[in-house]
């Protein structure tokens, strides 16, 4: 009923405010089980996807959206246990894979749409990367419910990340026939049929989104990301003391002067024998003074 009431004031309120657009929405079964596999651009992803199916959809989160504390932790939770996100420990926790596939199972178990991202996180950069085999194939074949490839388009321009406020423009989701994978029935435990599923899966969704494909994992080129940022911005920081090392001892140089110290016309500091009798020529002015 939660799910009924969210969809329809925020799914609603989506539709009304970036009136998305969508292709091949007779894709989706009308009923029974299926897994739409989905590329993953934005935090928005999760939204909009079911603000434009009739049916109700069930997508994974990372736990942290459940187990913030607080009222705005609880509130937090409280939302997205409302749009029908289930809980998963990303943090690399044994048996934490196997627990969401779980959850994915027992949604399809209920004659539900479950809705997974094969890249495992968000594109850093907007093309689409390498699927992980793990998660989708292992559901997919254990289960036997159908596969829909789904194409999220031009999310990730709506609130990049950093932005607040997001930005009011039409984004895009293009819905793939449904793929059939019974063929593969038994075999969810070879890395290869699980390799083979989940590429052919991504090679749907590229075909549909038009996104670049990179060979690598999501994971992986965020990490690559990061280093080079923290290696472009140690640079910068080097630079600017070294800068500042030069400008203090150009400042030196060019001020001895200023510290007692006097130098010839030409500009050269003076020896021992004219700074003591510029001294001694003070001395004598403070004696005269007095």
């Amino acid at each position: 009923m939660f799910y009924g009431a969210m969809k329809l004031s925020v799914g609603n309120g989506l539709k009304l405010a970036f009136r998305p657009w969508v292709e091949g929405l007779e894709h989706v079964p009308v009923e029974g089980p299926a897994i739409l596999a989905s590329n993953h651009l934005s935090f928005s992803d999760s939204f909009f996807l079911p603000a434009v199916l009739d049916r109700k959809v069930t997508f994974i989160a990372k736990a942290e959206y459940f187990t913030s504390p607080g009222v705005k932790g609880k509130l937090t939770a409280a939302f997205f246990k409302g749009v029908g996100q289930l809980p998963v420990d990303r943090s690399g926790v044994r048996g934490a894979g196997e627990a969401a596939i779980r959850s994915g199972l027992e949604v399809l178990a209920a004659g539900e749409l479950f809705g997974i991202y094969p890249e495992g996180t968000r594109s850093p950069d907007g093309r689409l990367y390498r699927g992980k085999p793990g998660g989708l194939a292992r559901v997919a074949l254990r289960s036997g419910a159908p596969v829909v490839p789904v194409a999220m388009v031009d999310t990730e321009k709506i609130q990049p990340p950093g932005q607040v406020v997001p930005k009011l423009m039409r984004p895009g989701i293009r819905i793939g026939r449904p793929m059939d994978f019974s063929r593969y029935q038994g075999m969810e435990n070879d890395r290869f049929i699980q390799r083979a599923l989940t590429d052919e899966v991504m090679y749907e969704i590229m075909r549909l989104s038009g996104q670049e494909y990179v060979d690598m994992y999501a994971t992986a080129a965020k990490r690559q990301l990061a280093e080079e940022a923290k290696r472009k911005a140690d640079a910068e920081k080097a630079a600017k003391e070294a800068g500042r090392e030069a400008e203090k001892q150009a400042d030196q140089d060019a001020g001895r002067g200023a510290s007692g110290r006097p130098r010839h016309p030409g500009g050269r500091p003076a020896g021992p024998a004219a700074r003591l009798a510029a001294v001694r020529r003070r001395m004598s002015e403070r004696d005269r003074a007095a």
